[in-house]
């Protein structure tokens, strides 16, 4: 099996660097195409008003000048096209939990392979230190999925506690938990004074209960959560066609 592996760390990320030699070591074909730079929080964005430079390095990875979905894109549809049957993100820096899903470059990373045979896979580290132990939870995991039949517009989000492998409790099926609204943005002053906006940190956990995604991190468990690409609301499909039906 041939997966393609993307980030939105940057193609010298220890995380995506740390997923190449652990897939590789157990055996699966890989291709590399991620962003050249730090793209956190770019979402599923494109780049669409300028032209993107591909570097194809010496270590057989591929950079490319554009947003986590631009890497992937080009990859399966240009310079690795017909070659990948997945695509898994990661490992990121960090936890993508939650509401942290609608803006992870990462897990944007994985939806862009979402027309490949198989589903695609974002896996998160929740710190920034047991890259190792992430990677062994996903080599772990890959067989299981295999064999687990899921639907065409689905995204598996792994997170891993950043823990060494045996200090792990187990492994939960979940759903994502909610946060408050961010923080305020941070107001400064460059040198010239001219004043500038920060976007600020994300907001507090709200709904962090039994089963959802950031409960099963606190508890040294590795969380599992299906998501789907599909947004619509269906529950209110009925409902709304009968409130906007001609009377």
């Amino acid at each position: 099996m041939t997966f393609l592996l993307s980030n939105d760390d940057g193609v010298h990320a220890p995380g995506l660097k740390m997923l190449a030699e652990t897939l590789t070591a157990a055996g699966y074909d890989i291709r590399v195409s991620a962003p050249d730079r730090d793209r956190s929080g770019a979402s599923n964005s494109l780049t669409l008003d300028r032209p993107l430079q591909v570097i194809h390095h010496d270590n057989g990875f591929s950079s490319v000048d554009g947003t986590p979905t631009d890497a992937v894109h080009l990859a399966l549809n240009e310079f690795h096209r017909d070659e990948c049957e997945r695509v898994i993100a990661g490992i990121n820096s960090g936890a993508n939990l939650g509401d942290d899903v609608l803006y992870s470059g990462t897990v944007a990373a994985a939806t862009e392979g979402r027309f490949l045979g198989k589903t695609p896979i974002a896996i998160s580290l929740c710190g920034k230190q047991h890259f190792a132990t992430a990677g062994q939870v996903l080599v772990e995991l890959l067989p299981k999925l295999v064999s687990m039949a899921l639907p065409r517009n689905a995204v598996i989000n792994v997170n891993v506690p950043d823990l060494p492998y045996d200090q792990l409790t187990g492994v939960e099926v979940t759903r994502l938990g909610h946060r408050h609204k961010a923080e305020n943005p941070v107001r400064v002053t460059n040198p010239r004074g001219k004043e500038l906006l920060w976007i600020s940190t994300a907001g507090e956990v709200a709904d962090a209960g039994p089963g959802t995604d950031f409960y099963a991190i606190e508890q040294g468990r590795v969380s599992i959560t299906p998501i789907q690409i599909d947004m619509t609301l269906h529950s209110m499909l009925v409902p709304m066609t009968e409130h906007f039906a001609d009377k």
